[in-house]
């Protein structure tokens, strides 16, 4: 049975939850593993409908453990980040303005970094 707290925290929020449990976890995780680290009070269901969910998306693989399955993730923090950034950036028709605003709206320290990036071909 899902708790009444599961439904009320938005999917985004639970899903970064069940993926910073697996980057902690620094090794695949079940399930019931994930419900165990958080503490929360999630139940099962909810992490085993989080995580497949997050497979669905390339997010993470998994692997056959018993009669379940043990998920890890397939990038780091940084690298789901850019993922995501590519993700909405592809949504748009205009790329050229995203991009313009994008910048545009850069700190300075952020703008210094991504020219930085951009001229050493690093990135």
């Amino acid at each position: 049975m899902t708790d009444a707290r599961d439904e009320r925290r938005p999917a985004g929020e639970l899903e970064a939850t069940v993926m910073a449990a697996l980057w902690a976890a620094g090794a695949p995780q079940t399930p019931g593993q994930v419900q165990l680290s958080l503490g929360s009070g999630l139940a099962r269901t909810t992490v085993t409908t989080i995580m497949t969910r997050l497979h669905d998306k390339g997010v993470v693989e998994r692997r056959r453990q018993g009669r379940g399955y043990a998920y890890y993730p397939v990038q780091d923090a940084q690298g789901l980040t850019a993922r995501r950034m590519h993700t909405e950036l592809d949504r748009d028709l205009d790329r050229e303005t995203v991009l313009a605003r994008f910048v545009a709206q850069l700190s300075p320290d952020d703008e210094r970094v991504l020219r930085d990036l951009l001229e050493s071909g690093d990135g």
